[in-house]
C-alpha cells in the first residue's frame, strides 16, 4: 500500500471518528469544539511530521543520485582520457602493417 493511500485512510478514519464522537459523546458544545480542535491539531502535527520525513527521504535520494552521476562522469572522463592517450601513442608510434 503506498503512502498516499495510507494518508487518505488516516484522514477518513479521523473524520469518521470525529463524527462518531460528536454524535455519541455526552459533551457540551464547547467541550465538543475543544475536542475537535485538539484532534485537528494532532492531525496537523502528523501531516507536518510526515511531510518532513518525506522531504528528508527526497533529499537523501537526490544526494545519492548526484553521487552516482558524479562517479559515472569520472568514469566517462577517465575512459575518454584513456582513448585520447591511446590515439596519441598510436599516432606517434605507428605500427608497420
Amino acid at each position: 500500500m503506498d503512502d498516499d493511500s495510507k494518508l487518505s485512510y488516516f484522514f477518513l478514519g479521523l473524520g469518521l471518528g470525529v463524527a462518531a464522537g460528536v454524535l455519541f459523546a455526552p459533551k457540551s458544545g464547547s467541550e465538543t469544539r475543544e475536542f475537535i480542535r485538539s484532534k485537528a491539531n494532532e492531525s496537523a502535527d502528523y501531516v507536518k511530521r510526515r511531510s518532513e520525513n518525506l522531504k528528508d527521504q527526497a533529499a537523501d535520494t537526490i544526494d545519492r543520485g548526484k553521487e552516482a552521476l558524479r562517479r559515472h562522469k569520472e568514469n566517462l572522463n577517465a575512459a575518454v582520457e584513456a582513448g585520447k592517450q591511446a590515439y596519441r601513442e598510436a599516432a606517434t608510434h605507428p605500427t608497420a602493417d
